[in-house]
């Protein structure tokens, strides 16, 4: 459907022969980030840990003309279900509305590796023991991931299946990185990637746009830094601010501002157009629920947005990479 990008569901159909679905778990992991000595995590993170949308029970009947609630942060908490009834769950969602037939596994809430390497093997043989999955995929942190960890997660790599590690790096500047506390650096990061490759892991890259003190130069840098790793995929996230935050009291502050569909628009174009072309976009913008989003409210929702992107780089004749 967009062809001004390099889509992960076109990589996905190309390699598979048809499309792939994600499920995604809670491994009931923590985050080494939100440890008393790093001062309570990253300074955009809500606390409810990327957990996927289909898997909040609670949160199920969440609109997107809800309005913000003050009280939500406080109460909603990363659940320590069962993996196995996660992905049961999952699998159930994604066939009666998708009409699945192949799946990934997604570890994807909190720092997936943290923890001993014999629980990550239960806690990983756990679902992968549940059903065929094309791929397995694990989110976590630069700084999570020791020789011991790679080579567990290097074992589950097969003809037939590949292992992603998704890395939030978020930015390429080490000032953002240390403004927004993310515990780690760019450097940390490069060191990471080569690693996972030399395990045969495939890499993922997670950035943030529109950090606070951040403009076009960063943006630029960000992208040529993730060419330069070598990630096969990136995530783009534009900044959302969400209550029980640092960066929540900063925004009410009138500290940090967020941006503007345009200028977010602006931003992932100059993005793409400076990253190769042979990386994989997985994802061009944030999702979250609206009771829990103080800004931004005014702002399309994915499908619009995307359509908003690519009718704007076809106007331009731009296309990903073509800068890079």
């Amino acid at each position: 459907m967009y062809s001004r990008w390099n889509t992960y569901s076109s990589y996905l159909k190309g390699k598979y022969g048809e499309a792939v679905y994600r499920i995604g778990v809670d491994g009931g992991f923590s985050c080494p980030n939100r440890d008393k000595e790093r001062h309570g995590g990253c300074a955009f993170c809500d606390g409810t840990g990327s957990i996927a949308v289909y898997q909040r029970s609670s949160e199920s009947g969440y609109r997107r003309s809800a309005e913000y609630d003050s009280n939500v942060a406080d109460t909603i908490l990363p659940r320590l279900a069962s993996i196995r009834a996660q992905i049961v769950r999952g699998r159930a969602f994604l066939e009666r509305r998708y009409g699945a037939r192949l799946f990934s596994l997604s570890f994807q809430s909190w720092t997936n590796t943290y923890d001993t390497p014999d629980n990550l093997r239960r806690i990983y043989d756990e679902g992968l023991s549940v059903m065929p999955f094309t791929e397995l995929l694990i989110s976590t942190r630069p700084d999570t991931v020791g020789e011991d960890v790679l080579d567990l997660l290097g074992s589950y790599v097969t003809d037939r299946r590949d292992v992603w590690v998704e890395f939030g790096l978020q930015s390429a500047n080490d000032e953002t990185l240390r403004r927004i506390n993310r515990g780690h650096d760019l450097a940390q990061y490069m060191d990471a990637v080569e690693r996972a490759h030399r395990h045969h892991l495939k890499v993922a890259t997670h950035v943030i746009l529109g950090l606070p003190g951040e403009g076009e130069e960063d943006f630029v840098r960000t992208a040529r830094i993730v060419n330069e790793s070598g990630a096969e995929a990136v995530k783009i996230h534009n900044l959302h601010i969400t209550g029980g935050t640092s960066m929540a009291d900063d925004y009410l502050s009138g500290i940090v501002t967020v941006m503007s569909e345009e200028r977010t628009l602006e931003a992932v174009e100059l993005f793409l157009r400076n990253l190769s072309a042979g990386i994989i976009i997985e994802r061009l913008v944030s999702e979250t629920p609206y009771h829990r989003l103080l800004a931004p409210r005014v702002f399309p929702d994915k499908s619009k947005f995307l359509r908003h992107l690519e009718a704007r780089m076809e106007k331009n004749g731009t296309r990903q990479g073509d800068l890079a």
